[in-house]
């Protein structure tokens, strides 16, 4: 039974992850450019989204954290972020020898990417703190 409440937390919460990446990358500007914004705005927002996360478990109990991190963390974060569809873009990005946006891309990301991981827990420590 307790592996059941793992696999539904994570079911449930990967599927609210997929619809709001998808609804997400619907809204962003993606006419007259050949750069996946919606892909590189998920991606930053879901490594800000996991950090804020991290941050708040890291200060509660097993019991709420093990669920915490398995609906939030595993399950929405894991929806939401594309790192296979990052890859299969950098892929695509080289195939058409388009360099330039693979290497700006990459960067962006992964700089980016680990910074907003650390804004997002400094972020929650702020918040904890004023609660």
């Amino acid at each position: 039974i307790f592996i059941l409440k793992q696999l539904i937390l994570v079911f449930l919460g990967g599927g609210f992850g997929s619809i709001a990446r998808f609804l997400l990358v619907k809204i962003m500007p993606n006419e007259n450019t050949n750069f996946p914004w919606g892909t590189l705005t998920v991606n930053l927002l879901g490594c800000f989204l996991i950090g804020l996360i991290m941050g708040y478990v890291s200060r509660h109990s097993v019991e709420s954290r093990s669920d915490l991190v398995l609906f939030l963390g595993i399950g929405i974060c894991g929806g939401f972020t594309t790192f296979s569809a990052f890859a299969f873009e950098n892929f695509s990005f080289f195939k058409s020898e388009n360099y330039l946006n693979s290497i700006a891309y990459i960067s962006i990301s992964v700089f980016f990417g680990a910074m907003l991981v650390y804004l997002g827990f400094l972020f929650e420590k702020i918040i904890y703190l004023r609660i």
